[in-house]
C-alpha cells in the first residue's frame, strides 16, 4: 500500500522494485518535465488533478477540495506493462492509463496554492518514474456542469512499457498473478471497481475483467 511517508522517503531505484536505469527518469529529468508542464497552465488558474485509478482512492496528496468529474475523449485501458510497484520484470502485470476515445468518470483534487509545488513534485515521483505517461491539461466537467482545467495523465504510446494488446484474455492472467512491494495487481483492479461503484459508475468491461481475475486466482 502506497503511503505518503513511503513516497516521500522512497528511493526510485529500489523502493518500488527493480527498474532498469534506462527506463528511470532522473530527478533532474522529472524536475524539468514538471517545470515545462506547469508553464503550459494559464496564469491564475488553480491546479486540479484528475484521478481515474489509484489517485481516486489513495491520492496521498494535500488537497483542499475533491469533486466527482467526467473527462470526455479518453478511456481507461490496462496498457502499461507493470514491472514495479504491483508487478516485477519476471512476473509483469498491467497498469492503467488513458487512451484516446470515449469518456472517463473519476475524481478531481484541487491543490492549495501555498504548497502546490511540493505536492506536484511528490505526484511526479509517483506517476512519472519512467515517463510512461503524457501529462496534459484537459477540460473536465463537474457534476454541477461546471468545466475546469485539470491535470490528466494519458499514455505515451511511444514508451517501451506501452502494450497495445489489452484484451481481457491477455491481461486477466497477468493481473491475477502479478504482485510487488505495493501489493497485488488484482487488489488494484478490485479497488478500482469499488471506487467507481462509489461514484455511481458501472463499467461492464471492468466488472467482467474482475470476474475473470477472481476465477483465475481461485484455480
Amino acid at each position: 500500500m502506497l503511503t505518503r511517508d513511503f513516497l516521500i522517503n522512497a528511493d526510485c531505484r529500489s523502493s518500488f522494485g527493480h527498474i532498469d536505469d534506462q527506463l528511470l527518469l532522473t530527478p533532474q529529468q522529472r524536475k524539468a518535465s514538471l517545470a515545462e508542464f506547469l508553464n503550459r497552465l494559464p496564469e491564475g488558474l488553480p491546479v486540479w488533478i484528475f484521478g481515474y485509478g489509484s489517485l481516486m482512492w489513495n491520492p496521498v496528496l494535500d488537497y483542499n477540495d475533491v469533486r466527482p468529474a467526467v473527462l470526455e475523449g479518453w478511456h481507461r485501458a490496462f496498457c502499461i506493462r507493470l514491472i514495479a510497484g504491483r508487478g516485477t520484470e519476471c512476473q509483469p502485470g498491467r497498469m492503467l492509463a488513458l487512451q484516446s476515445g470515449g469518456r472517463t468518470r473519476g475524481r478531481v483534487f484541487r491543490l492549495s496554492d501555498d504548497n502546490r509545488a511540493e505536492e506536484l513534485e511528490l505526484l511526479w515521483k509517483r506517476e512519472m518514474l519512467t515517463g510512461c505517461y503524457c501529462p496534459r491539461w484537459e477540460a473536465v466537467t463537474l457534476d454541477d456542469g461546471q468545466q475546469i482545467i485539470a491535470l490528466v495523465f494519458t499514455i505515451n504510446p511511444l514508451h517501451p512499457l506501452f502494450e497495445s494488446d489489452n484484451s481481457p484474455s491477455v491481461i486477466a492472467p497477468l493481473i491475477a498473478a502479478a504482485k510487488g512491494p505495493l501489493g497485488t495487481n488484482a487488489q488494484y483492479l478490485y479497488q478500482l471497481v469499488s471506487s467507481l461503484s462509489e461514484l455511481g459508475e458501472q463499467d461492464d468491461t471492468l466488472l467482467s475483467l474482475a470476474r475473470d481475475v477472481r476465477q483465475l486466482q481461485q484455480q
